[in-house]
């Protein structure tokens, strides 16, 4: 054996090692998380009959609107009744504009009843004119605080609206507010030092995903139309998957990040920061999109029709990545009958793939993160490790505006691939491989089907001992790709399980229509409680 093979024997077995010795750190704090939270959950209340609207796609409400079935007040108020039901068990809703969000559905259902403009025209200029939505407080809107979760930014008021947020306003939205996400968004469970934590409306012991936590769990909870969340490492994807609704990360450069912070620090961060749709409805992501990409929308070619029958589909069972933990059965067996389904109804074989490159996707989504600036002067007065140290220690004892977690991750912002090192470039050079590997795959009618995740959502705090389970949605930012989490049905446990559906860049339109067939087959979106 050459030296290079020994040393990456060695490696090997190290890495082997150290994943069975997280699996048994794993399974012990699995134990001892279940005696602390218990079997108890908080319930929440199931949709009252009157609000059924709630219930309903976004695409339908708008029609309604427009055909004077319901008006736009009668939709806000039930957004606004379902909230307060909802947000003191799950804590996921942290700012509202209720008042002014009544005021703008009054003007448009006068709008609708003056006949200026009829149906047909309002549907092509304002397509969503009066639909209540939300968004995570990390995209900006005008007169709303913008804190992203850091203390530090408690009194920040946004001063204009989000490009996103701008442009399904001009569409005739209406936005009632924000909702939480974790310490300046870098984390996948949704607590800060402002607002607290967020919790699963499936079952209130376990994590609702980040950072878009606090909009997947509200969509989930149906507490308002649509939402939008913004998507780095899995952001819109995971929260998407742990609540039972599909999240739409678009292909890179199509949806503006204006108005989101923290602003990504390069060109490269940028490619991989998506803002995208957060739905109970699969029927509702392409309008959406279409919408909020402005007039890049045209470069995704999304009126253009797609012939499921005609799609070529690849799939991946797992990653096999060391320090992740291995695909739950139950997300396998969806897989499973995923692929039973498009070969049964429409006479697709998926072909199976082993891309191995996938096993380093957490380096590789860390190293090509990297940039010139620290993590933590984005969070902190002080900078240094021992400032760090410092905090940390003042966190144990609860003086600490920031959370544990920011804390660590600004600690490891010191270690690891130094940006613009003869490794950071390695790094490069294997992303462009790997995205050049997908490219050539998917050509122009191909999809991939990934696990999102390789568990249901875990208890409170138990990410802290499954750091890298996001290994298998943070690749597809690098890659710049588009991917759609589409729910499948619950859990033995009650808890929402599924897939991604990737495409190749710009054909965003494969994913949601591969997306909108699965909702159909699988069911989609299951109110909690209620299943």
């Amino acid at each position: 054996m050459t030296t290079k093979e020994i040393r990456n024997t060695q490696l090997g077995l190290k890495f082997k090692v150290l994943h069975a010795v997280k699996l048994v750190i794993v399974s012990i704090g699995r134990f001892f998380f279940s005696l602390y939270y218990g079997t108890e959950s908080a319930k929440i209340p199931t949709i009252p009959d009157k609000d059924g609207i709630l219930k309903e796609p976004a695409v339908v409400v708008a029609k309604k609107i427009r055909q004077k079935e319901i008006t736009s007040v009668e939709v806000i108020e039930a957004c606004i009744r379902r909230i307060k039901d909802v947000n003191s068990a799950l804590n996921c809703f942290v700012e509202d504009r209720f008042e002014l969000a009544l005021k703008e559905a009054r003007e448009a259902d006068a709008l609708v009843r003056s006949g200026t403009l009829s149906e047909q025209q309002l549907e092509k200029q304002k397509p969503f004119l009066g639909v209540p939505f939300t968004t995570k407080d990390c995209i900006a809107v005008k007169g709303l605080h913008h804190t992203s979760g850091v203390v530090l930014r408690k009194d920040v008021i946004a001063d204009k609206d989000s490009e996103a947020v701008r442009l399904l306003r001009e569409s005739g939205a209406i936005i009632l507010g924000l909702t939480n996400v974790p310490e300046l968004c870098m984390w996948w469970e949704s607590h800060n030092h402002i607002f607290g934590r967020t919790k699963n409306p499936y079952n209130t012991t376990r994590i609702v995903g980040g950072s878009s936590g606090g909009e997947g769990c509200l969509q989930a909870a149906a507490g308002s139309i649509f939402g939008i969340g913004s998507d780095i490492g899995g952001s819109i994807r995971m929260p998407a998957f742990f609540n039972g609704i599909f999240g739409h990360k678009p292909s890179r450069h199509t949806v503006s990040n204006e108005g989101q912070y923290p602003v990504p620090e390069s060109e490269l961060t940028d490619s991989f920061l998506g803002v995208g749709p957060m739905t109970r409805h699969a029927v509702d992501l392409k309008p959406l999109l279409k919408v909020m990409a402005g007039d890049k929308s045209s470069k995704l070619r999304l009126d253009e029709p797609v012939d499921v029958k005609k799609v070529k589909v690849y799939y991946q069972l797992s990653n096999n990545a060391p320090l992740v933990d291995p695909v739950d059965p139950e997300i396998t067996m969806a897989m499973e009958k995923v692929i039973k389904f498009l070969k049964e109804q429409h006479d697709l074989k998926a072909e199976e793939k082993n891309i191995e490159r996938l096993q380093k996707s957490v380096p590789l989504w860390f190293a090509t993160m990297k940039t010139v600036n620290k993590f933590e002067r984005l969070i902190m007065k002080s900078g240094g490790v021992g400032a760090i140290l410092l905090e940390m220690f003042k966190n144990m004892i609860g003086c600490s505006g920031n959370t544990f977690i920011g804390l660590f991750t600004a600690l490891t912002d010191y270690g690891g691939v130094p940006h613009g090192s003869e490794k950071y470039k390695h790094y490069l050079r294997v992303r462009e491989d790997l995205e050049e590997k997908f490219k050539i795959m998917l050509g122009e009618n191909g999809v991939f089907l990934y696990p999102t995740h390789p568990t249901p959502a875990p208890y409170h705090n138990e990410p802290l001992l499954r750091a890298f389970n996001f290994s298998y949605t943070c690749v597809i930012n690098c890659l710049g790709m588009p991917a759609t989490a589409v729910p499948l049905g619950l859990n033995r446990e009650g808890l929402p399980i599924g897939i991604q559906v990737v495409a190749n860049h710009n054909n965003d339109r494969l994913c949601l229509a591969v997306a909108e067939e699965l909702g159909r087959a699988f069911g989609g979106w299951v109110e909690p409680q209620k299943s």
